[in-house]
């Protein structure tokens, strides 16, 4: 018989937000946004406070569109330094419990608690603990869901935010996925949710009712995932070290950028950031690649493969130079950069962090 999980999914509660306002008092209490700011054409949002958020602010959301949500709110640009080092601190907290630890963020990860650390044998109680420490040490709060695969302590996290704790344990699981709205499955996305919605499928009760192959024939291969999960089955394993595929960073500029000269100079700073994370976690890669949004939003990726795999500052310059001069015309407007270096050739680095992770909100100035 196989034995049961015991997982934790930690999500942070608005974890920029929270930690600007406990290192400036001056924010606390006050609707606060961390992200690109709404001058110029504006950044976008990365998180708000949760006095922001009671006026509609959202992660990802314009920083024009927030401000016009919330004309009091004040805006700040992020300090990913800080996030680092205060994640770091909380990696710290997770592996007095366990070493089965995978990280999707700075400010979630999931924890496998099957055999802990300390025999506390109980997940409800070691999440509480966690949270706990989180609150005592780091002077933030998280949200915690506990149950017996993934997905579903992934969604029971985000069901009390913030500083909430729910356990949906092995006899309710079906009931709570057939309850479910299909917007709030994880890996739903907004355009699947609404071509759900479309063909009359509006909570996991519904999902339930197609075959697998017809989930498959509506959905493609998320299909064979979404019946499962609905059925509350996920045997994905908690994986402490996630392979990294790519290191990039990239800009979204407040005008857009017409000379070759301002974007070779763009190029070069986002050389040097995709430079110093590669030399962070000793990788080196063969191909290097830029992205480039114009004006329009039209979208298009360039790459280059080089002879030998690199971490060397002056050939990213020099391929994404190459890459940006040979799409270049007179008449076009770029609106955001990125460089992206990819297909290592060297083991991996136990530590790194994920490639999510890495580019995480790189685009702001």
């Amino acid at each position: 018989m196989q034995v049961k999980r015991k997982i934790i999914h930690i999500d942070m509660d608005a974890f920029y937000a929270s930690v600007e306002q406990r290192d400036n008092p001056e924010y606390r209490g006050k609707p606060l946004v961390v992200g690109g700011l709404p001058e110029g054409r504006g950044g976008v949002v990365a998180t708000a406070s949760y006095e922001a958020r009671k006026f509609g602010v959202r992660s990802a959301m314009p920083s024009k569109q927030a401000l016009k949500l919330c004309p009091q709110a004040i805006f700040v640009r992020p300090r990913f330094t800080a996030y680092k080092e205060v994640s770091q601190k909380i990696r710290e907290i997770f592996s007095r419990y366990t070493d089965l630890i995978e990280p999707l963020s700075l400010d979630e990860a999931y924890l496998d608690v099957t055999a802990d650390k300390q025999g506390i044998g109980s997940a409800i109680e070691i999440a509480q603990q966690i949270k706990q420490a989180i609150k005592t040490e780091l002077n933030l709060t998280a949200s915690a869901g506990v149950s017996v695969n993934k997905f579903v302590a992934k969604i029971a996290s985000d069901m009390q935010k913030p500083d909430g704790l729910t356990f949906i344990g092995p006899s309710s699981i079906e009931r709570f996925m057939e309850q479910l709205p299909v917007d709030k499955f994880y890996g739903v996305g907004k355009v699947t949710a609404a071509k759900m919605k479309q063909q009359g499928l509006f909570t996991g009760a519904d999902l339930k009712y197609l075959s697998e192959a017809e989930m498959i024939s509506r959905f493609g291969k998320a299909g064979a995932f979404y019946y499962k999960i609905v059925r509350g089955i996920d045997d994905r394993e908690v994986q402490p070290h996630r392979e990294t595929k790519s290191v990039g960073a990239e800009d979204t500029f407040a005008f857009d950028l017409t000379i070759i000269e301002e974007m070779n100079a763009e190029l070069e700073k986002l050389a040097q950031k995709v430079h110093e994370r590669l030399i962070r976690y000793n990788l080196k890669g063969r191909t290097v690649t830029i992205k480039i949004k114009y004006s329009d939003f039209k979208q298009i990726t360039r790459s280059i493969s080089l002879a030998e795999p690199t971490n060397a500052l002056e050939t990213i310059i020099k391929s994404a130079k190459n890459l940006l001069n040979a799409s270049f015309t007179d008449d076009c407007y770029i609106r955001l950069l990125g460089i992206t270096v990819s297909n290592f050739q060297i083991s991996q680095n136990p530590n790194v962090l994920t490639s999510d992770q890495l580019d995480l909100f790189t685009n702001y100035k």
